[in-house]
């Protein structure tokens, strides 16, 4: 996935219509579906803005959107008036506005998309491990472009030091080509393109037949050690 990429058949195309199934196979053995975790992670990110006295975004980008599953999620727990979701699979994106489109979430392909400091968030998950390492800058460069000095940035990505993430990436047909990004490298990253790294939360420990652990999972959010992890980033 390259940010500047023209529209056109991607890797993600051949994998749009058997996407939900093949995602619930891989998470099946954590006892929990896609929507579990979508929710979880928005609802995490708002305790997080919220910490900061941060209010509802007027405009969220959520970069790498698939078939839309969190940009619904990004209006109604995070109160944004507006969210955009881009990808550059023209399949994926058919998806996404069959099922979200409509009340303030739209979808788009990077490459026609020109935001140019409009945004208040951006939000991405789990699409930077499908990014070639040489073409990781460009795109983290669409996305500081894309926010307004002081714009926040959730970077989820799945935590490569996490055992039961190594298993369900495998089970997942899409992620077999996956270029895992460790927790140190997420910040690496973020810091040199530009973005001030804020926090870094680990998120995840316990499967559904764990989850009256799922208390204490606040409590373990400064190790490393979770299925994924947030670097919250800003834009200077």
């Amino acid at each position: 996935m390259n940010a500047g990429d023209p529209p056109g058949p991607t890797a993600f195309d051949a994998h749009a219509a058997s996407y939900d199934a093949d995602l619930a196979r891989g998470l099946s053995l954590t006892g929990e579906d896609k929507g579990y975790y979508a929710e979880a992670r928005v609802r995490w990110l708002a305790r997080r803005l919220a910490g900061r006295r941060v209010g509802p975004p007027a405009l969220a980008l959520d970069f790498g959107c698939g078939d839309g599953a969190s940009a619904p999620l990004l209006k109604e727990i995070l109160g944004s008036q507006s969210v955009l979701g881009v990808d550059v699979s023209a399949a994926l994106l058919a998806v996404a506005r069959e099922r979200y489109a409509g009340s303030g979430v739209s979808f788009a392909t990077i490459a026609e998309t020109a935001l140019q400091g409009r945004c208040d968030l951006a939000f991405t998950n789990g699409v930077f491990h499908h990014i070639p390492p040489a073409e990781r800058a460009t795109a983290l460069g669409f996305v500081r472009d894309a926010l307004r000095p002081g714009g926040l940035f959730a970077f989820f990505e799945n935590n490569p030091w996490n055992p039961g993430t190594r298993l369900v990436m495998r089970r997942i047909a899409f992620d077999h080509d996956a270029i895992p990004i460790a927790p140190y490298e997420g910040r690496r990253l973020l810091r040199s393109a530009g973005f001030e790294v804020l926090a870094v939360d680990s998120l995840f420990y316990f499967p559904r037949g764990l989850r009256w652990l799922r208390p204490l999972e606040p409590a373990l959010a400064r190790l490393p050690l979770g299925g994924q992890y947030l670097v919250l980033a800003r834009r200077p």
